[in-house]
């Protein structure tokens, strides 16, 4: 080998170093990296309207903005993972439900008839082909569940945002008593 074909170390550690950083950078290269964990940004879409349905907005911010979808989301990374499936499925069945109805997304329906549906779904009469085999019931309740808990529980789990419910109740926040109620 020639003398000029060779790397001295310091050059072979600059060209690795160089080839490691471009490696780390080349996902954000493709195009914006998602802020979602388990959901497509569709399904993130869905999942909000559901959740501002299910605890809207009034004079306390809501599902959407109190981060119900995000909760979730994390939750089905983590102990949540068997309704995986449950929820690729029933977003999917919503979807495909309102195409056929309304030729809209769930998301894009008004507000009423975004209540109607999700009315119908709790009581278990929505019977279209893609709810063939799953209940539009049980999922509707798995999701009001979660919502729930994302909205009551603690911060840390990715929900309730800001201390919201924590300020609507007037609680304080259990690791802080006596310290500053909320946490910036």
């Amino acid at each position: 080998m020639a003398e000029s074909d060779t790397y001295s170390r310091r050059d072979f550690v600059q060209l690795a170093l160089l080839g490691t950083g471009s490696l780390c950078l080349l996902p954000r290269c493709a195009g914006q990296p998602s802020a979602w964990r388990f959901f497509s940004v569709e399904e993130s879409r869905v999942m909000d309207a559901i959740a501002e349905q299910i605890i809207p907005t009034d004079e306390w911010p809501g599902g959407r903005d109190s981060g119900v979808t995000n909760f979730i989301d994390r939750q089905l990374t983590g102990p949540y993972t068997r309704f995986q499936t449950s929820y690729r499925q029933g977003i999917t069945a919503i979807q495909e439900t309102c195409q056929n109805r309304f030729r809209k997304k769930f998301e894009d329906l008004a507000w009423e008839e975004q209540t109607t549906f999700l009315e119908n779904m709790e009581n278990g009469t929505i019977n279209d082909p893609p709810w063939k085999d799953k209940s539009s019931k049980e999922f509707f309740n798995l999701v009001r569940d979660h919502s729930m808990q994302a909205y009551y529980g603690s911060p840390r789990h990715g929900g309730n945002k800001r201390y919201i419910s924590y300020k609507m109740l007037d609680l304080d926040y259990p690791h802080i008593i006596g310290q500053n109620r909320y946490p910036v």
